[in-house]
């Protein structure tokens, strides 16, 4: 069993930055793969980026070259670095673990981008 807890959420203007972060209740070092998605009001949830153990990453179109995820094996946590936030950023971001045995979600932290 593992818990996520994300955190880093917030109001923020167009065009600033915001720094999330998934804090893991055990180690993270044999789960290969984790994830931030995210939905917006009305719409499905989607996916952000993946984040592997080795460094590897795959970020969704809408957010490459402004979003950066990183882990921290030490820490036991996954972090989201947002630049450039714009209005359609506004969300709640999720966390997500694919464990050997189960998946794992957090409960959510809530980024809205001002205009």
């Amino acid at each position: 069993q593992v818990q996520l807890v994300e955190s880093g959420g917030g109001l923020v203007q167009a065009g600033g930055s915001l720094r999330l972060s998934c804090a893991a209740s055990r180690s993270i070092n044999s789960i290969n793969v984790m994830a931030w998605y995210r939905q917006a009001p009305g719409k499905q949830r989607e996916l952000v980026v993946i984040a592997r153990n080795g460094g590897s990453t795959n970020y969704a179109d809408s957010v490459k070259g402004r979003f950066t995820a990183s882990r921290d094996n030490g820490k036991n946590t996954l972090y989201l670095q947002m630049n450039s936030l714009k209005p359609e950023d506004t969300a709640v971001y999720y966390c997500y673990a694919d464990g050997p045995l189960a998946r794992y979600w957090g409960q959510g932290t809530q980024v809205t981008v001002s205009s």
